[in-house]
């Protein structure tokens, strides 16, 4: 795919250094870019010696044609020395791939000691507890996005998808049908072209998918573009050469390079080379501020702070453009920062893999904020995953394209929709407190506002109007009351972006002292009889009663015994399966108030065991929240815990589980601790 170019130079460059010996027909694969015939041939060299040059090209194979689990064996190999050659020294570079594999592989805290160690290498601390911390909230943190694969994909690699008009034009790899045409060497299949396909308003196919016309799309590769907004202009970024010629930089590489064309008359004009290209360089993934006054782009220009930057030029009125401008430390790193998107309100999308992230390339979003890129954030989960995710564009206000090689085959283009506010803001929240009965504010009522960790936002003593304003960011927040007259409550509170919210916490009097049942005062005091009816009537009462969830025992003792309450993987909302059989549970404990609970939750073994116990945490609180809230059960009345992974019914080794069986170790089980 045309990312999978800009990793060419890098990967020349390393091959220089391991070149000092003869060639073997695995270093001329390894040099002309194909590196699946070279894997081939190294692993048979392995065979035969051990040698430093020959573990360092193999994993430069598997990382550059995302075999990531054998990229990770050969950089661990070589980080820890395991060849023939007395020289045990390695470029810092591998540090930073073997952390990238082991991301895409899910094993972030191995990750990130390697990590760390590039980091260091250059002179840079990492705290890693800190920077898991960072990873686990991108994975935890509510969604912003909702995502579904585009129809328009094939078996290729698709990507780059710009919507124009009634159309989606995108970059693809796919079998054009054409008579000898020239496979990639990289890739083994077709050079990328761009293609166009009709569309209707769900953005769903409904004509067939179209190459663009021979002056656009040639014999080598055509990748990302960008439409100027009255569609006459293209910029495009493609294979460099001249007058048909390919032209090579002193690493035999063929850059990227930007051009552009015109529309006249319904016909594109021959492709114009962009006058601050240079050779020995690339340029790429071009996108249009929204005046049109500035391109954006990718390049490893000289002069960067890293492999590629973010660079900027101005289009100046005569058509001219300035000298490239790089947008900066806040949005560069050392390492690859690619993909620029430009919204109508100015903030910058883009793609990197020196910023924390998830896995390979992740995408990014700087707030611009008077006239300057803040901080980028990373958009987190569903737009970014362990693997690459790139090149997201918006085509109007919510709604746009983003690619992503998670299948684990070839890139795919999905479509999003923005649910949430991405950027961070505080927003108006009024807390209430009410008589559960007559909904009437209860004066003279202490109140604590705490946020997830336990600090204390907001303590008082409410007059006669019980309530109180706040602002506050989007997140989890326990909201709780008390009064003399009332017995205890606290209510679990989620601020959601984008609106103001009112939340009411409902208050029970204090019922008066149940009548003395003589009958039973005698028969507790004179202990009547050892039967269980009489020496227990409660345990008794709760073990005959059959309306509701009924109540067993199991090792001495007694458990509600209801329906599963399961969970969508990597989710801790109640489903809707399961709040009928919460309500009826619900139901059951205001006929038992006296009933105490231990809620226990259970998560699959997919996922860091940090990650899981955060999880089932969740899922409990989620479970308490919700009889809490819904059912109107005092939350005091439920403790609970989550155990993670550490307590299966059905053990997984190696993650050896159907999706059936990680379903049934998801659970909440209920505990009656006291009666």
């Amino acid at each position: 795919m045309i990312k999978k170019t800009t990793f060419i130079v890098i990967a020349l460059l390393i091959a220089q250094m391991s070149f000092a010996q003869k060639k073997t027909m695995a270093d001329r694969f390894f040099l002309k870019g194909d590196y699946i015939k070279a894997a081939e041939y190294y692993e048979k060299e392995l065979k035969k010696e051990r040698r430093k040059k020959t573990i360092e090209n193999i994993a430069v194979c598997y990382y550059n044609i995302f075999e990531y689990r054998l990229a990770s064996r050969y950089l661990k190999q070589l980080v820890k020395g395991k060849y023939i050659d007395k020289d045990k020294t390695y470029h810092n570079t591998y540090n930073f791939k073997l952390y990238q594999v082991l991301s895409a592989l899910g094993d972030y805290e191995a990750a990130l000691e390697y990590f760390k160690q590039y980091k260091e290498n250059d002179s840079i601390s990492l705290n890693k507890a800190e920077a898991i911390e960072i990873i686990e909230a991108f994975k935890l943190k509510s969604p912003d996005y909702k995502i579904k694969k585009a129809q328009f994909n094939s078996d290729a690699s698709d990507f780059g998808a710009v919507k124009f008009n009634d159309s989606v034009y995108f970059t693809s790899d796919r079998d054009n049908k054409q008579l000898l045409r020239k496979k990639y060497k990289w890739t083994h299949q077709s050079f990328l072209d761009i293609y166009a396909v009709k569309v209707n308003e769900n953005n769903d196919t409904i004509g067939s998918v179209k190459s663009l016309t021979k002056t656009i799309n040639s014999k080598l590769h055509e990748g990302n573009f960008c439409f100027t907004s009255d569609g006459n202009t293209l910029y495009i970024s493609r294979s460099n050469y001249t007058d048909g010629k390919k032209e090579f930089n002193e690493q035999s590489a063929n850059n990227i390079h930007l051009y552009k064309t015109t529309l006249t008359n319904g016909t594109w004009s021959k492709l114009e080379k962009l006058p601050f290209n240079k050779n020995g360089f690339s340029y790429q993934h071009p996108a249009l501020g929204p005046d049109e006054k500035k391109l954006y782009f990718s390049s490893d220009m000289e002069g960067g702070y890293g492999s590629f930057d973010l660079y900027y030029v101005t289009i100046e009125v005569d058509g001219t453009f300035s000298e490239p401008v790089n947008l900066g430390e806040t949005i560069n790193t050392k390492n690859r920062e690619h993909f620029p998107f430009i919204s109508e309100q100015g903030h910058l999308f883009f793609a990197s893999n020196g910023h924390l992230g998830l896995g390979m390339l992740d995408n990014f979003v700087s707030e611009r904020v008077n006239d300057t890129f803040t901080k980028p954030i990373n958009l987190g989960v569903p737009i970014n995953s362990r693997y690459d995710d790139f090149n997201l564009n918006y085509y109007d206000a919510k709604e746009g394209f983003f690619s992503t090689n998670r299948n684990k085959k070839n890139d795919d283009i999905f479509k999003f929709k923005q649910t949430g506010e991405i950027f961070i803001r505080e927003y108006i929240n009024r807390f209430e407190v009410r008589d559960l009965e007559t909904k009437a504010y209860i004066p003279n009522t202490e109140v604590v506002l705490k946020d997830k960790k336990g600090t204390e936002k907001y303590t008082n003593t409410l007059d006669s109007l019980a309530f109180f304003n706040m602002n506050l960011l989007a997140d989890s927040y326990e909201f709780a009351a008390k009064n003399d007259a009332y017995l205890p409550n606290t209510l679990n509170v989620t601020v959601v972006e984008e609106q103001d919210q009112k939340h009411v916490l409902y208050l029970k009097k204090i019922p008066p002292p149940p009548p003395v049942d003589p009958v039973e005062e005698i028969i507790v005091e004179k202990k009547i009889d050892k039967k269980l009816k009489e020496e227990d009537p409660k345990r008794f009462e709760l073990l005959t009663d059959l309306e509701g969830p009924p109540v067993v025992e199991r090792d001495g003792k007694l458990f509600f015994q209801l329906a599963p309450i399961y969970f969508d993987f990597d989710m801790w909302n109640i489903r809707a399966d399961s709040k009928k059989i919460l309500d009826e549970l619900a139901a059951k404990l205001e006929r038992y108030p006296n009933i105490y609970l231990k809620i226990s939750s259970h998560t699959d073994s997919r996922g860091t065991v940090r990650y899981n116990q955060i999880l089932s945490e969740r899922r409990a609180e989620a479970t308490r929240n919700y009889l809490a809230l819904e059912g109107f059960v005092n939350a005091r009345r439920m403790k609970f815990q989550g155990f993670g992974e550490l307590d299966p019914i059905v053990p997984c080794p190696m993650l050896d589980c159907t999706d059936e069986e990680h379903q049934l170790n998801r659970r909440s089980e209920f505990e009656i601790v006291k009666y």
